[in-house]
């Protein structure tokens, strides 16, 4: 099954990163934030995210990973379930994009989830989401 929706990104907070000993420095810098999401669609609900990217604002050129705990609805069934995407960018498109359910993290009706899905900005700015996704049968 496929559910469709847009979201939007109401919260990006940047998170203090505890210093390593001995540090590493690199040609990107490494940041950490937390988001909170709204969905509005087939994929209805909120999220609140971790979200951790090296990256250059200068030349939009970097790599993000993110894990997000989703609470709502896919297609009308509710519950809550996480899920993990990650992708490149040049600053112009994105690459390598990865997207998952984490399989034994759905609850309520969503409970037994797996599947993945993918996200996308359109030219407009419009931020879509979408899950492939299985159900196991109810007990």
């Amino acid at each position: 099954m496929r559910a469709e929706g847009t979201f939007e990104v109401v919260s990006f907070v940047p998170a203090e990163i505890g210093a390593a000993d001995p540090a590493v420095t690199t040609g990107l810098p490494v940041s950490v934030a937390t988001m909170r999401k709204t969905y509005n669609g087939q994929v209805d609900g909120r999220s609140t995210t971790i979200f951790t990217a090296a990256f250059d604002p200068t030349t939009g050129t970097g790599t993000y990973v993110a894990m997000d705990s989703f609470e709502g609805s896919l297609d009308g069934h509710r519950g809550t379930f996480n899920f993990v995407h990650s992708a490149s960018t040049s600053g112009s498109e994105r690459s390598h994009e990865f997207f998952l359910i984490v399989a034994a993290s759905g609850t309520g009706d969503l409970s037994g989830l797996t599947g993945s899905g993918g996200l996308a900005v359109d030219a407009d700015g419009v931020h879509r989401v979408w899950f492939d996704y299985d159900l196991a049968p109810s007990a």
